[in-house]
């Protein structure tokens, strides 16, 4: 389908120009409650629908989603965070550069008497075209961090030369992990004078499914914001053959040739307003909410079957469910606003490696040192219409006013499903978390993995008509009376003893 973008645009209009109804709102009513439900499925079905051609990172659909979710805020009285005055157009984006990088090319990684093949042991995840000899130095994961006691540079000298590194953390090996920690690697290794990075991929996914997908166009936060610039060489080659390992590990020089990726500047934004709070003194810290309102984008952009009747990949439930779950949020506590302040950002890039989230904690609006909670929204899908899940309920501090405000709208609550899955490290809450901000994950109701959930993951059935509008609505309800609830704790809420974040905490609160 292609985009007819004046229909959309006049579309787009009617739907932001609507005045919020005047409605009468008793002493005792919670202000969630008087959000209807025709107000959050109207949501879904323009956030979900085929005009916004799944609204991948960069492009026009992703631009129109943010700009509906900012004039929502706009129509609401919500503040905007840049100091730009709210009537311009732009005040409530974050812009954030990406670069999208072109099909993996040829090329060939020469060990001595080995030889390994771009497209079958390795993929380049970016730079340009190369022909380099030069010295191999292995230098463990290839990270810095004066908190954790990395130091993988220490007594190294890797300039002029070609380092090969680990992928993922010593702390985590997720595949999400695995993509933003490797940007870090390339970065510093340019920092250090390297001309080329080789990266052992080694995370608990088959090689095919990396090569399938990560061979094809890519998008990453911009190195730099220069087209004109160079990108050294960076690789991620097959870490789980042992053949590899041991030649590259052996080996002092090689010849690291590429034909390079193509490199396009593009950008995207996160969409961040602001509510003030009541209290003369709680008003200073904030309540940070988020959801990532990005998509995987039409046909094979979308990496999974389609079909020519249906290859818009419109993502209702993986995350214009937990959009509208933060837009009732927004609609609720600027109407009648908490002790605390509330930070309500919808992010971008989650769906190419949580870039948005990612860039955000790196580029915060407002200090971070005064945001007490990060309350995530993000899922799959739901199996049970009856609970929300809550990756991080017993870890983060909160989970009393979580489990009030789903009762309230008749929900239970599940504590981290699959835990196999590690779910709570493979969402836009991790980026806060790794700051020390205890930041769970608010999501549909699910137990398991189950067909229920795979039956729409990430496919092009994945529409608003397919979405049960009544748990929607009571979702967002709970999702926005949890947040006020943990607004006006009187105490912050903070890790649980000993949580793998805690120290992070720590360093950020200054306790």
């Amino acid at each position: 389908m292609k985009l007819q973008s004046f229909a959309l645009a006049a579309f787009t209009a009617l739907l932001i120009s609507q005045p919020v109804a005047a409605q009468k709102r008793k002493k005792t009513e919670l202000p969630e409650t008087i959000i209807t439900q025709a107000e959050t499925a109207s949501h879904m079905r323009f956030l979900a629908s085929d005009e916004l051609q799944g609204r991948r990172t960069g492009e026009q659909g992703n631009r129109v989603a943010a700009r509906y979710i900012a004039e929502q805020y706009r129509r609401l009285g919500i503040v905007p965070v840049t100091g730009i005055d709210a009537d311009a157009p732009n005040a409530y984006f974050q812009e954030v550069a990406f670069e999208k990088l072109g099909r993996n090319g040829s090329g060939e990684i020469l060990a001595q008497a080995d030889r390994f093949v771009s497209g079958k042991d390795w993929i380049l995840m970016s730079g340009e075209a190369a022909d380099l000899e030069a010295p191999l130095v292995y230098a463990g994961f290839g990270l810095e961090n004066q908190d954790k006691g990395w130091n993988d540079y220490k007594g190294i000298d890797v300039a002029g030369k070609i380092v090969l590194v680990q992928s993922g953390t010593p702390d985590v090996q997720t595949p999400s992990e695995i993509i933003a920690s490797s940007t870090e690697k390339r970065n510093l290794a340019i920092a250090k004078g390297a001309i080329g990075v080789i990266e052992l991929f080694d995370a608990p996914m088959p090689w095919n499914i990396v090569l399938n997908y990560f061979s094809g166009e890519k998008i990453a936060l911009a190195q730099s914001q220069n087209k004109d610039s160079k990108v050294i060489p960076h690789a991620w080659i097959n870490g789980k053959e042992a053949n590899i390992v041991r030649s590259l590990r052996g080996v002092e020089n090689i010849r690291f040739k590429t034909s390079g990726r193509q490199r396009q500047l593009i950008s995207s934004a996160n969409v961040v307003g602001h509510i003030p709070g009541t209290d003369p003194i709680l008003k200073d810290e904030y309540v940070l909410l988020s959801a990532h309102y990005d998509h995987v984008g039409v046909g094979q952009q979308g990496g999974q079957a389609y079909s020519p009747e249906d290859s818009i990949f419109n993502g209702a439930r993986d995350n214009a469910f937990g959009s509208v779950a933060l837009l009732t949020a927004a609609q609720a506590l600027s109407q009648h606003p908490p002790k605390r302040s509330v930070l309500v950002v919808a992010l971008t890039g989650e769906e190419i490696g949580l870039l948005g989230s990612q860039y955000y904690s790196a580029h915060p609006l407002l200090p971070l040192n005064k945001c007490i909670f990060n309350l995530n929204s993000d899922g799959a899908g739901y199996s049970d219409t009856t609970i929300v899940a809550v990756m991080g309920l017993d870890r983060t501090g909160a989970k009393k006013e979580i489990m009030k405000a789903a009762k309230t709208f008749g929900l239970g609550v599940f504590a981290d499903p699959s835990p196999e899955q590690g779910l709570f490290d493979r969402s836009d809450n991790v980026s806060f978390a790794k700051k020390g901000i205890p930041a769970p994950t608010f999501s549909p109701g699910f137990t398991s993995f189950s067909g229920d959930i795979m039956k729409y993951y990430h496919q092009a059935i994945d529409n608003p008509e397919s979405i049960n509008f009544d748990y929607l609505h009571r979702f967002s309800q709970a999702f926005s009376l949890a947040a006020r609830l943990i607004a006006d704790k009187e105490t912050a809420p903070f890790w649980s003893e000993g949580d793998k974040y805690e120290k992070a905490g720590n360093a950020l609160y200054g306790k």
